[in-house]
């Protein structure tokens, strides 16, 4: 990612459809500076969907999941990170947990979670994939633009440059 999501505050803050996300968020995975246009899913404890999203394509997008913020189990682990990053996706931002966070970070793609925890979730098929999220005081929606780095986590309607 060539722009800096302080780059970015300083060129379109303010402006319609562009948001910040509030803090909430740590970074895992290789990479700490993504973007790509979002896909979204919602999914509570049950990581079958994620798994079914994440063996497609990727073609440069980012996958925003609304884990419920649950912290009793973890939705995505080494192998799931591994073959997202094998099909093309730039990254992962999840709205619970995650494992295996020594592997995660040699993994070349970016990830933010809540929390890692050591239990993996069991999968039900359950969740709802292209839906309105929110969370961190942003509203993630499907072919959105997400750009992440150290810094935080920028939402906008279009692609910003």
């Amino acid at each position: 990612m060539n722009l800096t999501t302080a780059y970015l505050c300083d060129t379109y803050a303010g402006k319609e459809n562009f948001q910040i996300a509030e803090p909430l968020l740590r970074s895992y995975g290789g990479n700490q500076a993504f973007s790509g246009s979002i896909a979204t899913l919602r999914c509570f404890e049950d990581n079958a969907m994620l798994k079914k999203i994440l063996a497609e394509k990727g073609d440069n997008r980012v996958l925003v999941v609304d884990g419920g913020g649950s912290h009793r189990c973890a939705l995505l682990a080494a192998q799931l990170a591994t073959m997202a990053f094998e099909n093309g996706w730039q990254g992962i931002v999840i709205y619970g947990c995650i494992r295996e966070t020594s592997l995660l970070n040699k993994i070349p793609i970016g990830i933010r979670a809540l929390h890692a925890h050591p239990l993996l979730c069991h999968g039900k098929d359950t969740g709802d994939r292209d839906v309105l999220i929110t969370f961190a005081g942003v509203n993630f929606r499907k072919d959105h633009f997400l750009y992440a780095d150290t810094d935080g986590i920028i939402v906008s309607e279009t692609m910003l440059s």
